[in-house]
């Protein structure tokens, strides 16, 4: 699935025209392992896949002169866009061929990429379906420990599981940007602990107003432009 979000003036997520629309466009690829006959439980895929995200931003060859981080800065100087897509097979094993980094939750299995050119993708990762991550959990999760981040989702928006990745992605990106040097390296050393729980109806007018991150979609897909789908809530940022 392919979007971007938003917060401020000239933030990499405004739903309307910036300047960062006139720079060149990356995206960051995404791609979760959704075999036939074990397919990976939802949740743990959204949370596998944030911490995908976390994984790569934090990654040595992601700053300063290493080998990703220029792509990594081109990114992150225009739109923030994530694409993910699903892989099985001979498809995984390929994608796996390619530099990233694969991040393993309780079932499910994301490969994050260094982020690439809108219409640069390597063979490999062009070829893979975007429709078909539509995934379950065959039981419902449990209560969000209050003592890790919480990246809530929207009870009212019905995301595919792919474009949920994503958005759960730009939710611990937003978190990830809000927190200072110290807070970044616990949270890295602790392996990213966080848990993606959809928001009590009731209390997600709060949380949009709360001053914790947000992500406002950009509409590309599924949704209507400006509708807010994730809040960030990390104890740091409370």
């Amino acid at each position: 699935m392919s979007h971007d979000v938003t917060p401020s003036t000239d933030s990499p997520f405004r739903s309307e025209p910036t300047a960062r629309d006139q720079a060149p466009q990356f995206v960051l690829p995404l791609v979760v392992r959704i075999e036939k006959t074990a397919p990976p439980a939802r949740t743990d895929a959204l949370e596998t896949a944030a911490r995908a995200v976390l994984v790569m931003l934090s990654d040595e060859r992601s700053v300063g002169d290493g080998e990703w981080a220029e792509a990594v800065r081109d990114w992150q100087d225009a739109r923030i866009r994530k694409v993910v897509r699903r892989a099985r097979g001979a498809e995984w094993r390929r994608a796996e061929g390619l530099p990233g980094i694969t991040v393993t939750g309780k079932s499910a299995e994301v490969r994050v990429f260094p982020p690439v050119p809108l219409d640069g993708w390597p063979k490999d990762l062009a070829r893979l379906q975007v429709s078909g991550t539509d995934l379950d959990d065959p039981e419902p999760p449990v209560a969000a420990d209050g003592t890790a981040p919480v990246l809530w989702l929207n009870p009212d928006l019905d995301m595919s599981a792919g474009k949920a990745m994503a958005q759960a992605g730009h939710g611990a990106q937003l978190a990830w940007w809000e927190l200072s040097d110290e807070e970044r390296a616990a949270w890295r050393d602790a392996g990213f602990p966080l848990a993606v729980r959809a928001a009590d109806p009731a209390r997600w007018g709060e949380l949009t107003t709360s001053g914790l991150p947000l992500v406002r979609d950009a509409g590309f897909t599924e949704i209507a432009p400006g509708s807010c789908t994730v809040v960030a809530d990390h104890p740091a940022l409370r």
